[in-house]
């Protein structure tokens, strides 16, 4: 009995806790941040640029480990934001804030990644060959979609920087905005998360990676981890945009109820547990 009464009073903390406000205070946080970032980066010396706002800027190692780390919380917390709205959504769910809430998780992917391209050190130089590698493997679409989000080999990460900060920061809004009208998120009520992001940009460094040359493995991102195993062993199409977008389009279009919605959510579960192991096997080459 007193287990049941243990597991209940978890499982309505979890509920209570106000985790989509907790996202919305981290991203405002990483929003200000790259603000202050933006204005000191020049997208035709992206390596120099950073090294410049880390080393000379007043604060600026501060400013980018703030940067980096609120954008990590806020995408985790809208991860779990996401899992626990999935846990109690009901038919009356508005089917267009869902498609919104879903479609924000790839836009928060993206400017993760992108946000690691513009850092132009081995890891961005990485990550930007790989991006263009992917999105050309695509049939039809592949070199328009390239030429309009990346296209860096020709005009350098003055694409990528305009829609890291300009394309996909409206992508987001967009996605997010009827939840952000609905459920208001106060600074008040999140000071200690604020302090802890805080706290984490002061105590953490980023680092950068100017060696181009001798380096046998670059590891990307964490959450890339999964796809750059995938890399070793599939054609650039399917572990980058196939196998992706079969999760993405599980979500999208998971019913408020049914056998169609355990389907969706049996499939999720198994493309999640096949990428953590194909993550922890990358996780290994580190």
């Amino acid at each position: 009995m007193a287990d049941n009464d243990d597991k209940s009073a978890v499982k309505s903390w979890i509920f209570s806790v106000r985790w989509g406000g907790h996202a919305l205070i981290s991203l405002y946080i990483s929003a200000l941040s790259g603000l202050v970032l933006g204005l000191q980066y020049n997208p035709a010396e992206p390596f120099y640029s950073t090294a410049t706002i880390q080393l000379v800027i007043p604060f600026g190692a501060f400013w980018r480990s703030l940067h980096y780390c609120s954008s990590q919380a806020f995408f985790l917390l809208l991860l779990i934001h996401l899992t626990l709205v999935i846990g109690r959504r009901s038919g009356q769910f508005a089917q267009t804030a869902w498609l919104r809430l879903t479609a924000s998780v790839p836009t928060a992917l993206m400017l993760l990644f992108t946000g690691y391209i513009l850092r132009g050190d081995a890891t961005g130089d990485a990550a930007g060959a790989i991006s263009e590698n992917i999105t050309l493997s695509i049939p039809l679409f592949g070199k328009p979609l390239n030429k309009l989000l990346f296209d860096i080999g020709a005009a350098g990460m003055r694409k990528v920087y305009l829609y890291h900060a300009v394309g996909l920061m409206l992508l987001g809004a967009f996605c997010i905005w009827p939840h952000l009208r609905r459920y208001p998120a106060y600074w008040r009520n999140h000071l200690p998360l604020t302090l802890l992001l805080f706290a984490a940009a002061a105590a953490v460094k980023i680092p950068l990676e100017p060696e181009r040359f001798g380096m046998l493995h670059i590891a990307g991102p964490w959450f890339f981890w999964g796809m750059q195993e995938l890399l070793r062993h599939l054609p650039a199409f399917w572990a980058g945009a196939a196998l992706p977008g079969v999760l993405t389009a599980a979500l999208l279009l998971l019913p408020a109820q049914g056998k169609a919605r355990t389907a969706c959510l049996l499939l999720a579960a198994v493309w999640l547990l096949g990428y953590a192991v194909f993550s922890g096997l990358a996780w290994t080459r580190l």
